[in-house]
């Protein structure tokens, strides 16, 4: 696509960049990205894609804003409690960039509908905060063969991954994690400091930018972890399980 003066204006400070220029900026206004859960990792992921001019976001969110999310979840207001996530994110999206194409999905994803609310898409980005979600999500972007990046917070821990089908070496989400194991951990019982997750969530929007674009090196391939207390980042290495239950049964059927 062509973009108009308003546009050239408003990414200016993107497209001046060699890693992105015109030809990077025009495959962001045409992506279509998925943002599976609209709180605290979803609300700076959605705010900074719609900033830096993805053309579609679908936002998948059943949850109503309530008191204690505004601690955390930028994107809703006071006001916005009561209302639907996805609504009130929509209305921050819209202040923040009119021309970014918003889609509300307020059903529950279950293995009958992830796939087709995946048609599509360029690149999902997992902000769910717990397991069942999570391997829902992977699962199906290894089947549709879409990009994912995956992120979690909680208290003062953050950690970011990331899935691309396109390189062969790429471990999924259940290379990491096989199985739920203990029950999970929420911030509803544990706690999460307000900057962490749009500490993780900057993060998860920056790899969905980078995919989209074909900026650098994306983390496929890494665990990135980050620990406030200390200020301390780790990248480790995530090695690819050839026994997976999800990517690993699809390279051995090469699908």
């Amino acid at each position: 696509m062509t973009m108009n003066d308003e546009q050239l204006l408003r990414y200016s400070r993107q497209l001046m960049m060699p890693d992105i220029e015109v030809a990077g900026q025009e495959k962001l206004l045409a992506a279509s990205v998925a943002i599976v859960g609209l709180g605290g990792l979803g609300c700076p992921v959605a705010l900074y894609l719609a900033a830096a001019g993805v053309g579609r976001l679908t936002l998948i969110d059943f949850d109503e804003v309530d008191m204690t999310n505004l601690q955390r979840q930028i994107a809703h207001r006071t006001e916005d409690v009561g209302r639907l996530k996805v609504a009130s994110a929509a209305d921050a999206i819209a202040a923040i960039n009119p021309g970014t194409d918003v889609i509300q999905v307020t059903e529950r994803l279950d293995e009958d509908n992830i796939d087709d609310m995946l048609n599509g898409i360029d690149v999902v980005v997992d902000g769910s905060d717990n397991f069942n979600t999570r391997f829902l999500v992977n699962d199906a972007c290894v089947r549709r063969r879409i990009p994912l990046v995956s992120g979690a917070a909680i208290q003062l821990e953050g950690q970011l991954m990331v899935y691309d089908p396109a390189d062969p070496d790429s471990p999924c989400y259940r290379c990491l994690y096989k199985t739920a194991g203990d029950e999970d951990m929420n911030c509803a019982e544990f706690g999460v400091a307000a900057p962490l997750v749009g500490v993780v969530g900057a993060m998860q929007a920056m790899e969905t930018l980078k995919l989209i674009a074909g900026v650098g090196k994306s983390l496929a391939g890494f665990l990135l972890v980050f620990d406030a207390r200390s200020a301390e980042w780790r990248k480790l290495k995530l090695p690819r399980n050839p026994d997976c239950a999800a990517c690993g049964a699809t390279r051995k059927t090469g699908s």
